[in-house]
């Protein structure tokens, strides 16, 4: 078990140097007690006495044995990492003269990026005295940021540095919940026939 991220971070027991604290517990209602008395509660239900928010007045502690009480922490820090959204930053590079075969080529891989939910930074990169195609650099990108619009929103425009000119795009919201089969069906008029 690895707790021992999150051990030293509570006071335990005899840690705990307050003339009182407010006792919590599964099986103990909410009181404030001098920390003597909360220790002796610890003791006769076998149990620790772990100071869970010490800024409070008193601070708070709760009734726990102190190995449960720091595998529930790791537990709910291992779901909210899971929850987590994890995005990368793909890179593509381009020359300033790159042909269709190979622009077609990156592109499917751009938006197989944004797809993943990754964001996507295109640059094209000016060798020696290919700078002077800078322009054409631009108009690339451009290119590149328009054929991704139904898949990325652009982050910046354009932007010389150095010898890369840069285009940061970013995948679009998937619009989720409310697909076709979803929603209600509207209700279909009523047709009377004539008897």
């Amino acid at each position: 078990m690895k707790n021992e991220n999150f051990k030293g971070q509570h006071r335990i027991n005899e840690q705990i140097r307050v003339r009182e604290v407010r006792v919590v517990g599964d099986d103990v209602e909410s009181m404030v007690v001098s920390t003597r008395e909360a220790l002796q509660m610890a003791e006769e239900r076998e149990v620790d006495l772990v100071e869970i928010s010490p800024n409070a007045v008193p601070p708070v502690c709760r009734l726990i044995d102190y190995s449960k009480f720091l595998y529930q922490l790791k537990k709910k820090a291992k779901e909210q990492k899971a929850k987590q959204v994890k995005m990368e930053v793909k890179e593509i590079r381009f020359g300033p003269q790159t042909d269709e075969h190979d622009y077609n080529f990156k592109l499917k891989h751009a938006i197989g990026f944004l797809e993943d939910g990754n964001k996507v930074k295109a640059y094209v990169f000016f060798k020696g005295r290919s700078i002077l195609f800078k322009e054409q650099g631009e108009v690339l990108l451009l290119r590149f940021a328009n054929d991704l619009e139904e898949y990325a929103k652009v982050e910046s425009m354009p932007v010389l540095e150095g010898k890369r000119m840069i285009v940061f795009l970013a995948p679009k919201p998937k619009k989720g919940g409310t697909k076709k089969a979803d929603k209600p069906a509207a209700p279909k008029p009523e047709v009377k026939s004539e008897e």
